[in-house]
């Protein structure tokens, strides 16, 4: 089964570039054993970091483009995976792996792959 794994957080981004290099440090190796963690129980499908909320735009039902993110709010997403694992105690498991600033918000998908 595979899952969405979405980390927020309030402005993510300057309280990382705030980070001293040791807690950025452990943060790599918070990530390092998530990988890891996810190749001895499933796949590892996509990921990635992304830049920050003010670059983002937002096409509305009526097709008006405004710039941001869909919604205004303290926390934005900061990057995201999609796992294939056995279960969702399992996506649940390995999300407890990633650096504890973030929030991690996990989706089943539809399983409908659009390539």
């Amino acid at each position: 089964m595979r899952y969405l794994l979405l980390l927020g957080g309030p402005d993510h981004h300057a309280r990382w570039d705030a980070l001293p290099e040791k807690q950025k440090q452990a943060a790599y190796a918070d990530f390092g054993a998530f990988a890891k963690a996810v190749a001895e129980r499933g796949e590892l499908i996509d990921g990635d970091a992304l830049q920050p909320a003010t670059t983002a735009r937002t096409v509305h039902e009526d097709g008006a483009v405004t710039e941001g993110p869909f919604a205004e709010s303290v926390e934005q997403l900061g990057g995201y995976y999609v796992i294939d694992v056995p279960a969702i105690d399992d996506a649940v498991a390995l999300a407890k792996l990633l650096p504890k600033y973030f929030a991690v918000e996990i989706r089943p998908t539809q399983g409908v792959q659009i390539r």
